[in-house]
């Protein structure tokens, strides 16, 4: 009977070795009904909380095969690989699937004996990656994970530590929840050591998703917050303000609650302009002007002819007056974006942008543009950095000297183009430098136009949002300007080097005075107490999570009262409760 229990164990290390080895991560099939994984830890909450990033074995049950022949017959020994398009679709509809608890128990005891020298028959072998098994919850326990990693000293594997996840459904009575107490009794069950450390950790929700009328408004924006503080008196307490705190910031562009939608809009066009000139094919905005876009250039040419002096004059009156650094409400916001120096070119980029509909508006109305300044009807001022092609016609008629320029195929999207570049650059850099976050040598990258237009619609596109993110800091968080100084310079190095990503969390640290009047009287979207022994690799830890949602999704869970769930109003929220607890198995 041992023989047989070793020479198992033997062969599950073998296809484990192999999977471990393997460069690709293919799905491995295992006695007909068991699925083995590698993949990295953090992709599982629970998992995520021992294991990081990690390389991890995942065991799971695997997936029926869709119209399997009669004759077909599964080796009792490894399969690995590629699943049919079928098994996928239905993996992806069904979700992971559990094992049951005792095959789990037999999965971990092969695991642990292949890793033990001095068991007759096994050698010295090399570490595997830590083994995660799912479970069906069927024991009194109520388990849903069982996990095991190996400890090494030095090259030679000393030890396993062993974990189990136990789980309950949500509950609003938290009378019913363990007290820490309980917890560290808990702890010393598995580990009778005398000296324990308590930490404590919790994750609000600052901004995202809305609830009115009882109607939850997702958004895909969020800000939440992550506690980490010592010393813990109580389950659920309220982090203190000793707590180290770190935002995690996640903004999607085109919120209508942002302050920043309309420069969204105006973006959004911009990349209309740049998809149409790359793909050939335009998907045009609804207008935002009923006026066509030839009738409003024609209106805007009337009001300025004769009149380019008068408004050279009185531009400079136009400016908005500076705004103290005190005033962070939206109106004084947009304040800074809506520029009150817009040159002639600026203006005449608001209006085609709201009115264009057609390649042929824009052609038809930078045709009326040029033969104004051809014939002197106009003398439009424009900013002395303006570098378009329209503001070098523009300079041109103030010699009386214009380059021909014929306004066929895709030539005036180019130059619309280009004046919106030019435009919305301006936008940016006048709130960034007018707000002191960052200096024009720190924006070369976001501004440069040695690089093709298309480049140049990207790089836009990252200072918009960056700017997204700072003015949701700054607006909603009201966050002082120390720290959206650095989050700015943050935001500017990450793209320098990555692309944009709109799902990217940004990481800030703060102190929890600066959020406090934000989470103090909130529930958490998670919290968590760790009881921790021993030093190293040989630490023992053990730990109850308590979460707005369940951290397992292989198991169905019951609830108290549905109704509490769904209602973000409640007094009293629901919590899932899910406990790890470790023991570490020594083979010397």
């Amino acid at each position: 009977m041992g023989s047989k229990v070793i020479s198992s164990a033997k062969e599950f290390y073998n296809i484990l070795r192999s999977l471990q080895d393997e460069e690709s991560n293919k799905p491995c099939i295992y006695e007909e009904d068991i699925q083995m994984l590698k993949m990295n830890g953090d992709r599982i909450p629970v998992v995520n909380m021992y294991c990081g990033n990690q390389p991890v074995f995942i065991c799971e049950k695997a997936v029926p095969k869709i119209n399997e022949p009669d004759d077909q017959q599964m080796s009792e020994t490894s399969n690995c690989t590629d699943d049919d398009a079928d098994d996928n679709a239905l993996q992806r509809e069904l979700g992971p699937q559990p094992l049951t608890i005792m095959k789990a128990r037999q999965l971990l005891s092969w695991y642990t004996l292949s890793q033990n020298a001095n068991v007759s028959g096994v050698d010295n072998n090399p570490a595997l990656h830590p083994l995660w098994v799912r479970c069906d919850m069927s024991d009194p326990a109520r388990t849903t994970w069982f996990g095991a990693e190996t400890v090494c000293m030095g090259n030679k594997v000393s030890g396993v530590k062993l974990y189990s996840v136990t789980c309950k459904g949500s509950t609003v009575d938290k009378k019913s929840l363990i007290t820490l107490d309980e917890l560290k009794q808990e702890h010393k069950k598995r580990q009778p050591s005398s000296s324990m450390a308590i930490k404590g950790s919790a994750r609000f929700s600052l901004f995202g998703s809305t609830v009115v009328e009882n109607t939850l408004i997702e958004s895909q924006s969020s800000v939440t917050v992550d506690f980490k503080w010592s010393h813990v008196e109580s389950i659920l307490e309220t982090p203190p303000l000793s707590s180290t705190a770190t935002l995690n910031i996640k903004v999607s562009s085109g919120d209508m609650r942002s302050p920043m939608y309309e420069m969204y809009r105006e973006l959004e066009f911009l990349q209309t302009l740049a998809d149409g000139l790359r793909t050939g094919e335009t998907e045009w905005m609804e207008p935002l002007e009923s006026t066509s876009a030839v009738n409003l250039t024609k209106a805007f040419l009337e009001e300025l002819q004769g009149t380019a002096k008068t408004l050279q004059d009185q531009a400079p009156k136009t400016t908005e007056p500076t705004k103290t650094k005190t005033e962070t409400d939206t109106r004084i916001f947009n304040s800074f974006l809506e520029r009150g120096d817009l040159d002639f070119v600026e203006q005449l980029w608001v209006r085609m942008r709201k009115s264009v509909t057609s390649y042929q508006d824009i052609g038809d109305c930078l045709k009326l543009v040029t033969e104004a300044l051809r014939y002197g009807d106009i003398k439009p001022w424009i900013h002395r950095d303006s570098s378009s092609s329209l503001s070098k016609l523009i300079l041109q008629s103030y010699h009386q000297q214009i380059d021909h320029v014929s306004l066929t195929g895709v030539t005036p999207v180019h130059m619309l183009l280009e004046m919106g570049l030019d435009k919305m650059r301006k936008d940016y850099i006048n709130y960034l430098i007018g707000e002191e976050l960052t200096t024009l040598n720190h924006l070369c990258y976001y501004l440069s136009t040695e690089v093709d237009r298309q480049e140049q619609v990207i790089r836009l596109r990252k200072l918009h949002h960056l700017l997204e993110i700072i003015v949701t800091c700054s607006t909603f968080l009201g966050l002082p300007y120390d720290r959206l100084f650095l989050l700015t310079q943050s935001c500017l190095q990450h793209y320098k080097t990555f692309p944009y990503d709109e799902e990217h969390e940004f990481k800030l640290q703060i102190k929890p005075a600066l959020i406090s009047h934000f989470y103090q009287k909130e529930q958490p979207l998670v919290w968590e107490a760790e009881v921790s022994s021993g030093h190293g690799p040989r630490e023992v830890r053990t730990s109850i999570q308590l979460s707005d949602r369940p951290l397992v999704d292989h198991v169905i869970f019951e609830t108290d009262d549905p109704n509490e769930i769904v209602n973000g109003d409640s007094e009293d929220p629901a919590f899932f409760s899910t406990m790890v607890c470790c023991s570490l198995v020594n083979f010397a």
